[in-house]
């Protein structure tokens, strides 16, 4: 069987209300462009992006079906100043997924980065508008070092690399939902 984030790999994975509806493209510009009035916890994938985009409008690629690459459809009940904050409450979530299911011990960077031994694995891009937050988030899965991009500041890594192991990428697409859907009804709890 094929690694794959369609609806027959995920939907039966999912563990709570994050990822439903959840709608799957194999080839898109951006996730982030998929969401538009959709319902908290929505969900958009797939497995190659053609424009997507990091922080300061970075670019972020990956070849075809090599990485998570998904967007999440939020709207929290937070003062909007409070916002620029859910990027650092997706790394948790991030960082969170990826030890429990790849068994490694990530770290958060400010503002939008996760990292292991110093290593870029996963970035994440919030974008808001009008009181809802698209998320996106983008993990290095199953590239190998040719495939990744060469960074000075911060060299990219793939949890291949770290671990030797192919990691499923629904079951980390699924824990990724699983832990953020826990992390933003605390965030959103501690404003009530």
């Amino acid at each position: 069987m094929t690694d794959s984030l369609a609806p027959a790999a995920v939907l039966p994975l999912l563990r709570g209300r994050f990822g439903k509806p959840y709608t799957y493209v194999q080839r898109c510009a951006s996730t982030q462009r998929l969401l538009d009035d959709a319902p908290i916890g929505a969900v958009a994938a797939t497995d190659e992006q053609t424009a997507g985009r990091g922080r300061l409008g970075r670019g972020w690629v990956a070849p075809p079906a090599t990485s998570v690459l998904a967007s999440i459809a939020l709207h929290p009940d937070v003062p909007t100043a409070s916002l620029p904050e859910l990027s650092l409450v997706a790394g948790r979530a991030c960082s969170r997924a990826l030890a429990e299911v790849a068994v490694v011990e990530p770290d958060v960077k400010w503002p939008n980065d996760v990292l292991i031994g110093g290593r870029k694995v996963a970035g994440i891009l919030a974008e808001a508008r009008e009181g809802r937050v698209v998320l996106g988030i983008g993990i290095n899965v199953l590239q190998t070092a040719e495939q990744l991009p060469p960074r000075v500041r911060h060299p990219a890594t793939s949890l291949l690399l770290e671990t030797g192991r192919r990691i499923p990428r629904a079951e980390l697409l699924v824990a990724v939902l699983h832990h953020l859907e826990h992390e933003h009804d605390a965030w959103v709890g501690g404003y009530r």
